[in-house]
């Protein structure tokens, strides 16, 4: 892998020390989106030619919090209300057999910050509220007399490195850690979880450029599929510094063998069955620093065996050229995802909605956790989607759901979307990482 252009390394030594010395501002422009957010969504998306530019674009979104009865924005049709307040950090969902809903409160691990680039990405984390210490832990909520508010809390597992995903298979319950695929003995009714619990496979740790694992189980058990984000934007320190990166991976539960199952994903992080075809769904965070209009983050079906790009191609087969040495035969067996989100939405939590009990027009597709981005200008993303499935498969545009967490002029943000599940009831829920709170969203009371 060849070293960044100079103008690059220069542009970023300019931008650090604006940062070091504190004379930044917190939105940085050296170009500009071309097109709308809905130019690159759906199922075949707008692609300009690349736009890089002697600074990234940075521009974010500085966190201020929920106050009062401020509250996210529902769609006609829907409502939301706080399902639990005053959590630290909570980013990821899973809903337990009996109703309970497990929280883990976590944050980054921390990344090398050696390299310039790793100092930029770690000013830009903190300063959209990612850069606090993690918690490590997951918290159990319990609803006890199905008002829709969590009335009981309870640390339910500690002394974890930083958690994210959750699957309970049997009487296990596998937590994917930062550097580990972990299993815990797990009693139904139990709120909380002594002892260290046992390790069944290491994953890629390192620099923790995307340190988010999560974790879903097949649907007859034997199997784990767990997300492995890539340690860079595009390879920036070598090829062999992604060794086991960027992609999902399937573990047999029976034999602890841990395989790729499909490769070339920037940063996965949802998973998700969907309901009619049994495919495995998963949503993917692309690269950054080629323009505000690329690359769309996206939704796919997830193929045995694939290939879908990364780092030498976007979208297909579309070369990044950056990348050094080129890999023109795997950019000829790249596959183009499904459906765009958007560009730089960090789309992260997906749950099908044919489960729920919300109103039947938000019952047949799938909901998306966009979390927001930092490098493009006009913001995108910061929101809760809904895109409509057919047969299987994405049909039509998507639609809001759930809007508000960035304040009318955009320059702050009251919370940001994550993980997402369906409680016991029916209704979403909504992990909201900065605004500390965990949202619900039922269907609007009849007047």
């Amino acid at each position: 892998m060849k070293r960044p252009p100079t103008r690059l390394l220069l542009g970023g030594a300019v931008l650090l020390a604006l940062l070091t010395a504190g004379c930044y501002r917190l939105a940085l422009h050296p170009e500009q989106a071309t097109q709308t957010v809905a130019a690159g969504t759906g199922p075949h998306p707008v692609l300009p030619a690349p736009d890089p530019t002697f600074l990234p674009t940075v521009n974010i979104a500085t966190p201020v919090g929920w106050h009062g009865a401020e509250a996210p924005v529902a769609a006609p049709g829907l409502a939301v209300r706080p399902f639990a307040t005053g959590l630290d950090h909570p980013r990821w969902l899973y809903k337990l057999p009996n109703g309970d809903i497990l929280v883990a409160e976590t944050n980054s691990p921390g990344t090398d910050i050696r390299t310039l680039k790793n100092r930029i990405a770690r000013f830009v984390m903190g300063a959209v509220g990612a850069g606090e210490k993690s918690p490590n832990r997951i918290v159990l909520l319990r609803d006890t007399d199905g008002d829709g508010v969590a009335d009981q809390r309870s640390v339910f597992l500690d002394h974890l490195y930083s958690p994210f995903g959750m699957a309970l298979v049997g009487d296990a319950l596998y937590v994917a850690d930062a550097d580990a695929l972990m299993r815990f003995a797990y009693h139904p009714g139990a709120t909380h979880i002594d002892g260290p619990g046992t390790k069944v496979a290491d994953l890629p740790a390192g620099y923790n450029h995307h340190w988010t694992k999560n974790v879903l189980a097949s649907p007859d058990g034997r199997t784990l599929y767990v997300t492995v984000g890539s340690n860079s934007n595009v390879a920036d320190n070598g090829m062999a510094m992604e060794e086991g990166r960027a992609r999902i991976d399937r573990f047999d539960i029976a034999t602890g063998a841990l395989r790729p199952f499909a490769t070339g994903l920037r940063n996965p992080n949802g998973l998700a069955w969907e309901p009619q075809t049994g495919a495995l769904w998963t949503a993917v965070n692309e690269r950054d620093e080629i323009g505000s209009d690329l690359v769309p983050d996206y939704v796919t079906s997830v193929k045995e065996g694939a290939f879908y790009g990364w780092p030498y191609s976007y979208y297909g087969q579309h070369v990044d050229v950056r990348v050094r040495p080129q890999r023109p035969d795997l950019v000829a067996r790249a596959i183009a995802p499904d459906y765009a989100l958007g560009p730089h939405t960090a789309s992260l939590g997906i749950v099908f909605s044919q489960a729920s009990s919300l109103p039947e027009s938000w019952r047949s597709g799938l909901f998306v956790a966009q979390h927001g981005s930092w490098n493009r200008a006009p913001k995108s993303g910061y929101k809760v989607l809904y895109v409509p499935f057919a047969d299987g498969h994405p049909a039509g545009p998507p639609r809001d759901a759930l809007t508000g967490f960035l304040t009318p002029d955009t320059d702050h943000v009251h919370g940001r979307p994550v993980g997402l599940a369906l409680d016991g009831q029916g209704a979403l829920l909504v992990a909201d990482d900065v605004g500390n709170v965990v949202w619900r969203v039922t269907g609007a009371p009849h007047r």
